[in-house]
């Protein structure tokens, strides 16, 4: 639902009414995550997605009835469900059909500011239940769940928790940082540009960004002192001064959570910085942790194409992947498994 935010608010304060299809379950192979969202608006336009394609024509079709009609009920669509015709999906995908306005979801806004504000929202829907009329309503908390369908005596409830976004802090304010930011964007990253000379940590040039005027090492132990350090935040060294960069890496290598820690430069100045912090008393097993050079080997020159480089990289570690070409493996795609009712 993240992505079709700004469409929902769009059709809510319209007044008028549209039709909402949220993915909400599972089996096999499919190609978009659980929780994905499409909705139509009143004049028929679409945004979003529940299956990049494979089952958008049946699902627009679905929801464009739950606006027209008002009714609320899970869909299957995939093999064997009567609704597979001119599908290429493998897996079978549940999916959630509402319609949505003012009046069927009037907490909405409150949800979408929370969304905005990186604050941590959960919507529970109930997609099923023994009663008709129950189905289709929301609950919203603050309390952290995943996203899941979950199977509850009578009911079936979809559990969609829009967490705080994982942080990037990028060192250095240059054209690497400018280009990076913009691909971590698109991965749903919140990012922080930090550099100790303020001539060059102009928050104009990184909009959308939060820029700190500070020495990095200085700036990692503040956060890591907040407990604002974890499993879920990443950090590029994109300064190649050994003044910025070996007091914030004996820092940062230090931190047991930090979810992925990189430095930018040629095989040259990854040797010095190895010299640097052996020298400094880090074995070999701790400087493993560090990604240096950072990024894939795809021949990348430019700043863009080192940013593509270095958001690979970070995405395969992130979800603990290989990062072979997908050619190479046994099967494509993402599979999902979840109860069934």
């Amino acid at each position: 639902m993240r992505e079709i935010i700004d469409d929902l608010l769009r059709i809510w304060h319209s007044g008028r009414t549209g039709g909402l299809a949220t993915l909400v379950r599972t089996q096999g192979t499919t190609p978009v995550p659980i929780g994905s969202a499409m909705v139509v608006d009143a004049e028929g336009r679409a945004f979003g997605s529940i299956s990049a394609g494979c089952a958008e024509a049946a699902a627009y079709e679905a929801a464009v009835e739950s606006a027209h009609t008002g009714r609320r009920g899970l869909q299957r669509f995939g093999p064997g469900s009567g609704l597979d015709a001119q599908m290429d999906c493998v897996g079978t995908l549940d999916v959630f059909t509402e319609p949505f306005s003012r009046r069927h979801f009037p907490e909405f806004p409150d949800v979408a500011a929370d969304i905005a504000a990186q604050r941590q929202v959960t919507v529970f829907t109930v997609v099923w239940h023994s009663d008709p009329d129950v189905i289709g309503q929301h609950l919203i908390t603050d309390r952290k769940h995943g996203t899941e369908l979950v199977s509850l005596p009578d009911s079936d409830v979809f559990v969609s928790s829009f967490a705080r976004p994982p942080h990037l802090i990028l060192v250095g304010a240059n054209a690497f940082a400018s280009a990076l930011a913009t691909q971590a964007k698109l991965l749903g990253y919140r990012i922080t540009i930090v550099d100790a000379r303020p001539t060059f940590a102009n928050a104009t040039a990184y909009p959308g960004c939060e820029v700190v005027v500070d020495w990095p090492h200085r700036y990692l132990n503040t956060l890591a002192s907040a407990g604002e350090i974890g499993s879920d935040t990443a950090m590029v060294v994109l300064s190649h001064d050994p003044k910025f960069e070996i007091p914030l890496l004996t820092v940062a290598l230090r931190l047991p959570e930090l979810g992925y820690l990189a430095a930018l430069g040629t095989s040259a100045s990854h040797a010095h910085r190895l010299e640097a912090l052996q020298a400094g008393g880090f074995t070999d097993e701790v400087l493993a942790r560090l990604h240096s050079p950072a990024g894939l080997d795809v021949g990348a020159r430019t700043p863009a194409e080192t940013a593509v480089s270095i958001a690979a990289e970070l995405l395969a570690v992130r979800n603990g992947t290989s990062a072979e070409p997908l050619s190479a493996s046994p099967g494509t795609g993402r599979r999902h498994v979840q109860l069934v009712r």
